[in-house]
């Protein structure tokens, strides 16, 4: 593992409780079988892969990402323990929410990324900044902060 890497994983435990005492929310979500490349959630989103477990053909079985110390892992589609890719089953069960600074700077990084605008970012009378979006393995993502 190169050494900057390695740095932030190391960072990511001791800051963010990866040490199995303080618990922490890990989402992982499904990707398609043989997926290479997850620069979406790098362009968009300014994620840092931390750790990739790949196939023997290069694909990727896990990838551990984070997105400003908040870690997620995209793991390869395995319908024998019912964990389906969205796009092919046509729909989600959960949105992700992501807490941001600006709203549109990170909308307006997204679509051109590859993700599909579903609703554009506009104030809401509870408090919220929103919009939505669906990334190219079709998870909906609401981007959004608190106004």
């Amino acid at each position: 593992m190169e050494g900057s890497r390695s740095t932030i994983i190391q960072n990511h435990i001791l800051n963010y409780g990866m040490n199995n005492t303080t618990p922490s929310l890990v989402p992982v979500l499904t990707i398609s079988n043989g997926t290479m490349d997850v620069d979406f959630y790098k362009n968009a989103f300014g994620a840092v892969e931390l750790r990739r477990w790949s196939n023997d053909d290069g694909s990727i079985h896990v990838a551990e990402m984070e997105i400003d110390g908040a870690m997620f892992h995209l793991h390869e589609e395995n319908p024998e323990r019912g964990s389906l890719f969205p796009k092919r089953h046509n729909g989600v069960t959960t949105t992700i929410g992501l807490m941001v600074p600006d709203v549109d700077i990170v909308m307006a990084r997204a679509i051109p990324a590859g993700a599909k605008e579903l609703s554009p970012a506009k104030d809401y009378e509870y408090g919220y900044r929103q919009g939505d979006i669906q990334d190219p393995f079709g998870h909906r993502w609401m981007i959004e902060k608190v106004i």
